[in-house]
C-alpha cells in the first residue's frame, strides 16, 4: 500500500501519521500482515483510517468473502465499526444486521464474526475469504484462527491482524515465528504514538509498574505472567491500608461460593465520588460444610451490618456458577428486610479483573481498611500459575482466592466507571 494509490478525500489526506504507521502502510503487503504491541499505540488508528478501506478497495468485484473477526460482535462495533462509521461516516460504514451478521462497508458487505468461542469455528466451514481483519486476535480461541488459516484459499487472499501479546508460547506467537510464510509483522511499544499526551504515558507507567502489563501493554513484548500478582501491594502493603472509610458515592457487595477445598466469601466495597477511588469496607469468610440456612443467616447479618454502618442500600453480585445458593440468598434477604438487591454477578474474565485491580493499586486509587484482613492477605500471596501455558491465577488451595473472587465480584459491574474516574483529581486519604 501507498498513500498515492488510495483512493480517499482531500480531507482524510490532511491526517497525520506516525512513521510506525507509515511504515505498515508502506509495507505491509504480505498474504499475512500482523501488529502486536502496547496498548494505545495507534494500531487500530490506521487500520480503521486507511488498511481496511484499501483492502477492500483492492479486491472489489473478486470472489471470496470480506470478514472481520474480534472477540465478538460487540467488540468488533466498539473497536473497530464505531471509530470508521466516525470517521468515514454512517453513509460509507453502516449498522451490523442481526439477520445475516453482515455490515455495508464502502458498498461491500462484510461478515462480523466473534472468535472468542470454539462454536464460532461453524461459521467459517465452507468459506473462501478474500480478506480478513483480526481484531484482538491474542484473545481468539485456537480453533478458529486454525480454521482461518484454511479458509484464506484464494491467490489474493489478505488478513491483517492486530492485538497486544500475551504468553510468548501463545498460538499466535509460534505462528509468527514460522519460517517461511508469507508475514509481515511489526512490534509495537506505547512510545511509538507521537500523539499522546505526557501525562497519560506517565500515568499508564505508573499503573503497571512491576507487573507483567507493563511488559505487554507499555513495551509491546511478548512475556509469560510469573510471580506476585500485586507486587506493588504485597512490597508495601501498608501504604494501602487505612483506619476510615471516606464518604462514599454507592456500596457493592460480592459473594463467592465456594467448593470442596474453599471458603464462602462475602466482601463490601465503596466508591467515592465519581468512581475515583475504591475501598474495601469489609470481607466474610465461611466454612463450606455450613448448611444453606446458616449460610443465609450469615450473609443476611452480613448485609444488615454493611447497611447500618455506612448508610448505603446496595447490591449484592454472586456467583452465578451456584444458582441454587443464590436464590436462598435472594429469598433470605428479602424475609429480613435486607437494604439490597441481589442479582448475578458479571463473572468477566478474571484477567481482566486482576488487570483493573493492578491498575487501581498502580495509580494509588484503591484502599482496605484496616481489619479486611483477608483482603489484606489474599492481595499479598495472589501468585501467577508457574505451570500454565496461559495467563492463570494459581488456585490449588494455596492462596485464598475466594476473597479475591468476591472482590472482584463487587467491582466488576464498574470497570468502565473506575476507568474513566482515573481522569478525576487525586484527594489525599
Amino acid at each position: 500500500m501507498s498513500n498515492n494509490d488510495i483512493g480517499i478525500t482531500n480531507d482524510n489526506l490532511l491526517l497525520e501519521f506516525s512513521s510506525k504507521q507509515l511504515e505498515y502502510i508502506n509495507n505491509a503487503n504480505k498474504r499475512w500482515n500482523m501488529k502486536f504491541g502496547a496498548t494505545q499505540c495507534g494500531k487500530t488508528f490506521v487500520d480503521t483510517t486507511i488498511v481496511i478501506y484499501e483492502r477492500l478497495r483492492a479486491i472489489r468485484g473478486k470472489n471470496g468473502l470480506r470478514v472481520i473477526m474480534g472477540v465478538s460482535q460487540s467488540t468488533i462495533e466498539r473497536n473497530v465499526l464505531k471509530p470508521m462509521r466516525e470517521f468515514w461516516g454512517s453513509s460509507l460504514v453502516g449498522e451490523i444486521r442481526q439477520k445475516d451478521n453482515a455490515v455495508k462497508l464502502f458498498g461491500e458487505t462484510v461478515y462480523c464474526i466473534g472468535a472468542e468461542k470454539n462454536s464460532q469455528v461453524a461459521k467459517l466451514r465452507g468459506m473462501r475469504i478474500a480478506y480478513c481483519y483480526g481484531d484482538e486476535a491474542t484473545d481468539w480461541s485456537e480453533e478458529v484462527f486454525e480454521l482461518l488459516k484454511s479458509r484464506l484459499s484464494l491467490p489474493y487472499s489478505t488478513c491483517d491482524l492486530t492485538g497486544n501479546p500475551k504468553n510468548p508460547s501463545h498460538f499466535i506467537k509460534r505462528f509468527m515465528d514460522t519460517a517461511g510464510l508469507s508475514i509481515y509483522q511489526q512490534h509495537w511499544t506505547l512510545y511509538d504514538n507521537p500523539f499522546l499526551e505526557d501525562d497519560f504515558i506517565h500515568n499508564l507507567e505508573a499503573e503497571y509498574k512491576d507487573t507483567i502489563y507493563f511488559n505487554r501493554y507499555i513495551l509491546g513484548e511478548w512475556k509469560r505472567a510469573e510471580g506476585i500478582i500485586y507486587k506493588k501491594f504485597a512490597d508495601n502493603p501498608k501504604s494501602y491500608i487505612i483506619d476510615k472509610a471516606p464518604p462514599l458515592m454507592a456500596v457493592e457487595v460480592g459473594i463467592d461460593f465456594g467448593g470442596n477445598r474453599s471458603k464462602h466469601a462475602f466482601t463490601a466495597v465503596g466508591f467515592t465520588m465519581g468512581y475515583r477511588d475504591m475501598i474495601v469496607l469489609e470481607s466474610q469468610t465461611i466454612n463450606t460444610m455450613v448448611d444453606p440456612d446458616e449460610l443465609n443467616l450469615q450473609y443476611t447479618q452480613f448485609a444488615t451490618m454493611v447497611y447500618n454502618k455506612y448508610g448505603k442500600a446496595f447490591y449484592t453480585n454472586y456467583d452465578s456458577a451456584e444458582p441454587v445458593l443464590g436464590r436462598g440468598i435472594t429469598l433470605a434477604c428479602i424475609k429480613a428486610g435486607c437494604r439490597t438487591n441481589v442479582r448475578y454477578a458479571l463473572k468477566k474474565s478474571v484477567n481482566e479483573r486482576i488487570r483493573t485491580l493492578i491498575g487501581l493499586l498502580g495509580s494509588n486509587r484503591v484502599w482496605v481498611l484496616s481489619h479486611c484482613k483477608n483482603v489484606i492477605d489474599s492481595l499479598q500471596s495472589a501468585v501467577w500459575n508457574p505451570k500454565a501455558l496461559n495467563d492463570e491465577r494459581l488456585d490449588d488451595g494455596s492462596t485464598d482466592i475466594d476473597t479475591l473472587d468476591s472482590l472482584e465480584y463487587a467491582y466488576e459491574r464498574y470497570i468502565v466507571d473506575l476507568q474513566r474516574g482515573a481522569l478525576l483529581p487525586t484527594k489525599e486519604n
